[in-house]
């Protein structure tokens, strides 16, 4: 399966009280790389070592260069990255008016805080999990849905 997961607010805090996050270490404080939801990193590796496909698809202007970058000074590994540009490239190749349309792609399953990207998943007939910022389970609730 291959399973994409959104950045801010989903696996990156818009602020310090959203959720759990891991404790940054002097060089992640030194290049202000952002912080990262706790659970994150062995979340990832479950999933890779389970023979899944694991990605981000944000709609973030964050280079790519950039999300690796801040993902690996975590010991996270993304399979793919896809950014805002790439997305709005594929989009308008497509002729698709949506946020987010991760069939396009080829992403079984996008994992996303918002409720708007839920809904354009059920009118487009993608698969979306809504994690909500209050879910301390939510690697579970993750586990949960793919098995």
């Amino acid at each position: 399966m291959r399973i994409s997961f959104d950045l801010d607010d989903t696996l990156i805090p818009s602020d310090i009280k959203s959720f759990p996050s891991v404790k940054r270490n002097f060089l992640q404080r030194a290049f202000n790389v952002e912080l990262i939801r706790d659970g994150t990193e062995g979340l990832f590796n479950k999933l890779q070592r389970s023979g899944h496909q694991v990605g981000i698809y944000t709609t973030s202007y964050r280079s790519v260069y950039w999300i690796r970058f801040l993902l690996f000074s975590y010991g996270i590994h993304p399979d793919f990255i896809i950014n805002a540009q790439s997305n709005r490239k594929e989009l308008k190749n497509r002729d698709i008016n949506c946020s987010k349309y991760p069939p396009a792609f080829d992403i079984d399953l996008h994992i996303d805080d918002s409720k708007g990207v839920e809904i354009e998943g059920e009118s487009m007939g993608f698969k979306v999990l809504v994690i909500q910022k209050n879910d301390v389970w939510w690697v579970e609730t993750i586990i949960k849905s793919i098995c």
